[in-house]
């Protein structure tokens, strides 16, 4: 294929453009809970990031690149023309690599999932033609980008309300932490290895039943409850620091609660949102190992996953910390046990996301999570200014996305037919 090699290298620097800027606004958003609760450190955030989104987006991210990158364009249509394809997804990272550097600039929260779900929409619309869109799949998505947030909120609620009746709100606090962490860090750690075991673990070859999926699922949620335990246990307990603030060292068992989700999400948010920047990537790959043709289905190389993980490291160590701000103390006043209830809630709806292929948004699950969080202790508890400031940029970035994209679609498409 002519220009085979430039489309290449172009879509390796895009790419890892794009997944950098996942890493300074979305893994900063899968961190933020954590950093903000003040359960780890910033540094401590960007180890467990290097190595659970790593993880994710290698092991578990083939199944939602799959619909990001064929689901939402016919390439039927593009079988005479396989360049437009590629220009469409070069203006397309590049075009939500921007917009994310726009975003993370100034600390605001976006989607990802939006960013480039609007870019690609938007080559396709104007450069391809309006039936090029498989609008049906497009409505799934928009539909999932409700469904995420208010689910994840309703979850969030739920879990904050149990750990009150629970622990909070009763006589003996410290006592009833450490009866139940144990059963929430079951629960994290369980559902979790379920969803990698049964969506992720195909594309490296491990097929399991349904039965040795819930079995090994079991076996490491008991494992990373004895891990839990053991660290609990470990934990100096002062009577002393509980005339401040009651629930000192309740807060405390909660940490290491809050360490164990943190490397949930992290994982999970690899596995879902490494689609974002690496589905682009594959596609053009495809079409240039292929001579030109526009396969209906490419398979996802292993170092494409790898180019996202690492694009994804980075952002985050370089620029996650302004994302980190808002999301972790912005909306609301997150302490360790209520970081826990939203990013358990988190990631439970984005591995069942995950798990049935739906590329719903991290941050608007995260977000609606810890507004579920607020809620659960009353309105006030909310800080409704900087609500509404995520909320309209939550807007901006699908026509910003589009309107980016189409721009560098015609720029692209110009520089090489006149080079051609």
């Amino acid at each position: 294929m002519e220009f085979g090699l430039a489309f290449l290298i172009l879509a390796i620097v895009f790419g890892l453009f794009m997944a950098w800027g996942i890493g300074a606004n979305d893994v900063a958003n899968a961190m933020a809970t954590s950093v903000g609760s003040r359960a780890i450190t910033i540094k401590q955030a960007i180890i467990i990031a290097a190595i659970f989104e790593f993880a994710g987006a290698v092991l578990a991210g083939g199944q939602v690149t799959k619909t990001i990158r064929k689901g939402m364009v016919d390439s039927e249509l593009l079988a005479a023309t396989p360049e437009l394809l590629v220009y469409g997804m070069l203006a397309s990272l590049l075009a939500a690599g921007i917009w994310l550097l726009v975003a993370s600039f100034n600390g605001w929260p976006v989607s990802t999932t939006h960013s480039i779900v609007g870019a690609i929409v938007g080559f396709a619309a104007v450069g391809i033609g309006v039936d090029a869109v498989h609008w049906a799949k497009v409505g799934s998505i928009v539909m999932s980008w409700v469904i995420s947030p208010i689910t994840s909120g309703i979850i969030a609620y739920l879990l904050f309300t149990s750990v009150h009746q629970l622990i909070l709100d009763t006589d003996d606090p410290i006592k009833n932490a450490k009866k139940y962490v144990p059963f929430y860090i079951f629960l994290a750690g369980f559902i979790i290895s379920l969803v990698t075991v049964f969506k992720g673990l195909k594309h490296i070859g491990l097929e399991l039943s349904t039965g040795q999926a819930y079995l090994l699922a079991f076996a490491i949620g008991l494992v990373i409850t004895l891990i839990g335990v053991y660290l609990i246990n470990r934990l100096d307990i002062d009577p002393e620091a509980d005339k401040d603030f009651h629930f000192t060292n309740v807060e405390k068992i909660f940490a290491v609660l809050m360490m164990i989700t943190a490397c949930a999400m992290a994982f999970a948010h690899g596995s879902n949102d490494v689609a974002n920047a690496v589905g682009p990537v594959a596609a053009i790959v495809g079409v240039v190992e292929s001579g030109g043709e526009v396969a209906q289905k490419t398979a996802m190389p292993l170092w494409v996953l790898a180019l996202g993980g690492v694009g994804i490291v980075l952002g985050l160590a370089m620029y996650g910390h302004r994302v980190i701000a808002t999301v972790g103390s912005g909306i609301t006043d997150l302490t360790p046990s209520r970081g826990f209830a939203a990013t358990l809630a988190a990631a439970t709806t984005v591995v069942i996301a995950s798990g049935t292929g739906l590329p719903i948004s991290t941050t608007h699950t995260l977000v609606g999570a810890v507004l579920g969080v607020g809620l659960a202790r009353g309105i006030g508890a909310l800080n409704l200014k900087v609500v509404r400031t995520v909320f309209m940029s939550w807007i901006v970035t699908l026509p910003a996305g589009a309107i980016l994209s189409i721009f560098f679609f015609f720029v692209l498409k110009a520089i090489f037919n006149s080079v051609g």
